[in-house]
């Protein structure tokens, strides 16, 4: 991956998790797995629970310790009311940006 979209991920990977969320509850190995479906394979695996751990903190999801067949429970995490609320501004700031690097890309203005 290139310098230039290692730094764009930084931006939107919250977004890009909390929209995985928004399908399904998940845990940590199951979001990297989705997130390397949907082509982003070379976002590691402490990437994406240290993203959790933030998400968490700012009280975007819900964690429910689910026991684990082999070792400690495992963290779900499913995305609350507020976590809806910042996927939807995420959207609609995508929806504007996007718009104008469009117009930008096309010669306007």
């Amino acid at each position: 991956m290139g310098r230039q979209m290692t730094e764009m991920l930084k931006g939107t990977l919250e977004g890009i998790v909390l929209a995985i969320l928004a399908g399904q509850s998940a845990y940590g190995y199951e979001i990297t797995a989705r997130l390397r479906e949907q082509g982003f394979s070379d976002i590691a695996e402490g990437t994406v629970y240290a993203l959790l751990i933030r998400v968490e903190q700012k009280g975007l999801v819900d964690v429910e310790k689910v026991p684990s067949e082999k070792g400690p429970p495992r963290k779900v995490y499913s995305l609350n009311a507020q976590g809806r609320a910042c996927l939807q501004e995420f959207w609609e700031t995508w929806s504007f940006l996007a718009q104008r690097l469009e117009q930008l890309r096309e010669g306007g203005n």
